[in-house]
């Protein structure tokens, strides 16, 4: 057996090239060969197989000479190492999409399935398809391992285990008994069980006939069957090699023998034992680059037994090269290893790249290395769930599934691929106006026709404010919708379940119509429609999985349309584009020098810096799991391996990934996700070593934080930002206000100037909710009609009247069922007790006429800006005939479903909108009512609940001020803070008052409240 090492801290690829150079190089010149052309070279997959070849180019460094073969083992189907000879006999390997599609249908018909899934929902797709990616990767794991599962599996639960695992087992007859027997019957097998097979059968063929030129296998860990058997075989050839990366030939034979299944070396001495090799045999090439550091990790990592010698002071431990970074949250750690990658990348000539199992993490330093114009080559990929092809058709079937509702539909009427037959610029500017038009605001109805409902009466409002004879934007819009239905009938058409194949071809057929642009399709030398879907990588992979889902679902039981999107996204799950590139066939320059890896992809790599990011418990290494399967037990039966195996795996990336740099950095955050994080055990490890040394020594925190925090600080001095104070020219301010303005005006003069100078209007939100305010709106509505039909006396029977209005008014509302069931009690009871309140109305003891909505309108002549206009809208006033040649009084109502205003505010003027009232009402202001004199301002508090109504007073009886000191004296102050707001000089502050601030206003983000008050407040203190 020939089995080589060599040490981790030298770059592992670089020195097998030049070992092969030397050794077979000298070879070949006593032979009378060229240097290196003959000979085949196994490596564990593509990119160590690239990889290598650019470690050839840089160990010839310009000298010519004939590569060996380099194969990649994972991926034998591809590679010419096999003969068709060795492929007799061998079944053909399953399609992956067929047979998850297989699994699925085997496991609707499971009755077991049906157990804990109701009727409606128990078969849909996306739901079964995880499920039979889970029995497909069970049965890899097993083929890896070289075991059947129809042989050992019926025998994993034993009588003591619970109940719950004998009917797993029962299920899991899927994989032992079912999918055998279809594999049978069509003739193929599974694509694991075919390369095991292969790779036993050229292990054979060396056996039996070897070859004489040299044959090489560098950089397996992987001890799973197949390969072990590969590289048994590989070993033991004439001129063959196994080069392992890293093997501890330093540590004691008594802990080598007692290693546990989670040390970096576990699998090492596991293929040892397996090829019977001890380690004394290994041939070691090449010197460590950083003894002192091997020496450091190997005495950290040491196994349990051995921990006692971390006491021995050996002297052999450094951990030059080593340093710490230590970030508060996710993104301030990926800032931070964006700015040590852009700091290596301004080296020239110098390498760096992060490690990191973490996925959100990887694409978050990308993200960040944009910002420095660093486009990073992230290994793993990018998913095909993500790319804009994929994207869009996601988002056209969860439009579908809802509806048409605004949020789905306007995401797939701006996605960059929907054009509807034109431009994708035309087709956004139509979007966007449909949604100013009709879907800001509660949704239309469901549906095209709830779509084209809301704009006909979106026209029809149009058309009363406009006489223009263009075409109004409502006729555009119908135009708009006319393309949008056509477009989605392959999908709108669809009804009950439909077969699998029958969704995804009308899914594709309206996704191919969204994305035609002008001018396709057009005559026969033009695209057909929809073309750019499918351009790109993206897009041809894209292609590739619909058509694979087209030929095999056809057997899967019929689905609605809303399982589709679910079904879309999980059958994408694990499929992904490697390589950096833009969509649709851009192109964009990965940087040479900085790279992202997951750790599987970082084995037998080496760069001048490294970062480990995301050194956490649970994600570095990954927490254990058994399986959704089998319990720890049922895999021991079974002869899996067991869960601590991969953390066994993810020790030895971190070990050889720690020491195959100059410069590592060991990174973590302490938070994750929004909850703390525990760190790794072996960076735990490292720490509490290195502070037990006592001699002072430890990792030393990397600069980058300082960067960091540095990054987005301003060049000067940080200035707080000042409230807003804008004084706009007088001829800019308005001349007309509401009276409930005028509060406003008071209270946050800053939203006068926003609405009524810049003349700026909040949007309302997409698929707004019915809020307290629609609630209030009906309330007023069934009392102005209650009030309008009946002004002054009432029928006997009042409140069932009322009633009968609330529920006219909450049914004209369209409000949705559920909550129409919530209101309708409280509006009962609010009639109930506006009844009781009007009695004397019903008895005919009361001599007054109700006037309700009524409008007013007063103008002030003679401001320095010229006249001014209040107008008003009361929602009650309650008028009385006076004595013989006495002026008429009057009540005025307020209605408030929430809370009224404090007496308080209203003596005092920040809620002076019933006092207003009662002055303009007084000067005869108020359309179509005589002057009369107020004797009484009523809020009526309507809530409906356990107290349905409250009466309140303003002033109340205990105030010191009266009600005619506050009505006369209120035109006067309105005068003057008119006056005030005339002068040029006067700037319209943002919520001047601290203790009278507006509860709701739409400005204040504009305004910068936020920033400002918390610059004031951290003065204050």
């Amino acid at each position: 057996m020939s089995i080589a090492t060599i040490p981790a801290s030298l770059p592992f690829l670089d020195h097998v090239a030049l070992n092969w150079l030397e050794r077979i190089g000298l070879q070949g010149e006593k032979d009378g060969t060229e240097s290196g052309s003959v000979g085949t070279i196994l490596v564990p997959g593509r990119r160590a197989a690239r990889s290598l070849m650019e470690a050839f180019l840089r160990v010839l460094d310009g000298r010519a000479a004939l590569l060996p073969s380099i194969v990649a083992l994972g991926d034998v189907d591809g590679e010419a190492l096999f003969s068709m000879r060795l492929e007799e006999g061998l079944a053909p390997a399953v399609e992956p999409t067929r047979r998850l599609a297989i699994l699925a249908q085997l496991i609707v018909k499971a009755p077991l399935f049906h157990m804990g899934a109701g009727q409606e929902d128990g078969g849909t797709i996306e739901r079964v398809w995880p499920l039979a990616q889970a029995l497909a990767e069970l049965m890899d794991e097993a083929e890896r391992r070289g075991i059947s599962l129809s042989e050992t599996l019926p025998h994993a639960v034993v009588e003591d285990f619970a109940d719950h695992w004998q009917k797993t087992l029962l299920f899991l007859q899927i994989v032992t008994d079912f999918w055998p027997q279809w594999l049978a019957e069509e003739g193929l097998s599974n694509l694991i069980a075919r390369q095991v097979a292969l790779l036993a059968a050229q292990a054979k063929a060396w056996q039996e006939n070897p070859p004489q030129h040299p044959v090489w296998a560098v950089g397996f860990v992987d001890g799973s069957a197949g390969v072990a058997t590969v590289l048994e075989a590989v070993a033991a050839l004439p001129r063959g090699v196994v080069v392992l990366q890293g093997v501890d030939c330093a540590l004691p034979e008594n802990l080598w023998e007692r290693l546990t299944e989670t040390h970096p070396q576990a699998l090492f001495r596991e293929f040892l034992a397996h090829v019977g090799v001890r380690r004394a045999e290994i041939e070691q090439w090449g010197v460590p680059k950083r003894p002192g550091r091997e020496a450091l990790m190997r005495t950290v990592l040491l196994p349990e037994q051995g921990i006692s010698r971390w006491g021995e002071r050996t002297g052999e431990e450094d951990c030059a090269g080593l340093s710490l970074l230590t970030a508060d949250d996710s993104q301030q750690e990926a800032q931070t290893i964006a700015l040590i990658l852009r700091d290596v990348a301004s080296q020239p000539g110098k390498s760096a790249a992060l490690v990191t199992p973490d996925r959100a993490l990887a694409q978050r330093v990308r993200s960040e290395l944009v910002r420095f114009g660093i486009h990073a080559d992230d290994s793993a990929g990018e998913p095909l769930v993500r790319t804009p092809g994929a994207v869009f058709l996601r988002l056209i079937a969860a439009c579908v599934s809802d509806e048409l509702s605004p949020v789905a539909l306007l995401s797939v009427l701006k996605h960059p691929l929907a054009a509807l037959g034109m431009t994708p610029g035309q087709c956004r500017i139509l979007a966007r106006l449909l949604e100013r038009a009709v879907l800001r605001g509660p949704a239309p109805a469901p549906g095209m026709a709830g779509l084209r409902a809301a704009v006909q009466h979106y026209g029809a409002l149009q058309d009363k404010m406009s006489s223009e004879e263009d075409a109004s934007p409502a006729v555009v819009l119908m135009a708009f919708l006319d393309r949008l239905e056509s477009a989605l009938t392959p999908l709108l058409s669809l009804n009950g379940k439909v077969a699998v194949p029958d969704l995804l071809e009308a899914l594709i057929t309206s996704a191919q119509t969204l994305a035609s642009v002008e001018g396709e399709g057009s005559s026969e030398e033009a695209d057909p429609p929809g073309v750019r879907l499918w351009q790109g990588d993206d897009g041809a992979m894209l292609s590739q999985h619909l058509v694979e889902l087209l030929t095999y679902t056809k057997d899967l039981p019929s689905q609605p349309v809303r399982a589709l999107e679910g079904f879309l996204t999980v059958s994408m799950a694990g499929k992904s584009l490697t390589g950096l590139r833009g969509h649709q066939g851009g192109v964009e320059l990965a940087h040479p020098r900085i790279s992202i890896y997951g750790v599987l992809e970082a084995r037998l790599l080496a760069f001048d810096t490294v970062i480990l990011g995301g050194l956490n418990e649970t994600v570095w290494p990954p927490a254990p799991d058994s399986g959704p399967w089998m319990s720890r037990p049922m895999r021991q039966r079974v002869g899996l391996f067991s869960p601590e195996r991969q953390i066994g795996a993810s020790a030895h990336d971190f070990a050889m990934a720690a020491l195959a740099a100059d410069n590592v950095i060991l990174s973590r955050s302490q938070r994750r996700e929004g909850g703390p994080a525990v760190p790794a055990r072996w960076l735990v490890r490292l720490l509490a070593f290195l502070a037990g040394r006592g001699d002072g020594s430890a990792l030393p925190e990397h600069p980058a934080l300082f960067w960091q925090e540095q990054l987005d600080q301003p060049a000067g001095d940080a200035c707080p930002v000042s409230p807003p104070e804008p004084c706009p020219p007088l001829a800019l301010r308005p001349r007309r206000l509401s009276i409930t303005a005028i509060d406003t005006l008071k209270t946050d003069p800053y939203a006068i100037y926003a609405r009524y100078v810049l003349r700026l209007k909040a949007l309302s939100p997409l698929e707004e909710g019915v809020e307290h305010a629609d609630y209030g709106m009906i309330v007023h509505s069934a009392l102005e009609r209650m009030f309008r039909r009946y002004p002054a006396a009432w029928p006997q029977k009042a409140a069932p009247i009322l009633r009968s209005l609330c529920d006219d008014v909450l049914e004209e509302a369209a409000i949705r069922p559920a909550l129409q069931a919530w209101w309708r009690p409280r509006l009962a009871r609010i009639a109930d007790w506006v009844a009781q309140q009007e009695e004397g109305r019903c008895q005919g003891e009361v001599s007054v006429t109700s006037h309700t909505e009524v409008t007013t309108q007063y103008r002030f002549p003679d401001l320095p800006g010229g006249a001014f206009t209040v107008a008003g809208r009361a929602d009650r006033i309650d008028l009385e005939p006076g004595d013989e040649g006495e002026e008429m009084t009057a009540r005025v109502y307020d209605y408030k479903t929430g809370s009224p205003p404090t007496g308080t505010d209203v003596v005092l003027g920040w809620a002076s909108q019933m006092v207003l009232e009662a002055a303009l009402l007084g000067r005869g202001a108020f359309e179509s009512l005589p002057p009369a004199q107020v004797t009484q301002l009523l809020y009526w508090k309507l809530s409906g609940g356990a107290t349905p109504g409250e009466v309140k007073e303003v002033p109340s009886s205990k105030s010191k001020v009266n009600l005619s000191e506050l009505v006369e004296g209120a035109l006067e102050q309105l005068r003057a803070l008119l006056t005030d707001y005339d002068t040029p000089s006067r700037p319209y502050r943002s919520q001047p008052w601290a203790g009278h601030v507006p509860r709701y206003t739409d400005y204040a983000q504009l305004a910068r409240v936020d920033e400002w008050r918390l610059s004031a407040t951290e003065d204050d203190a």
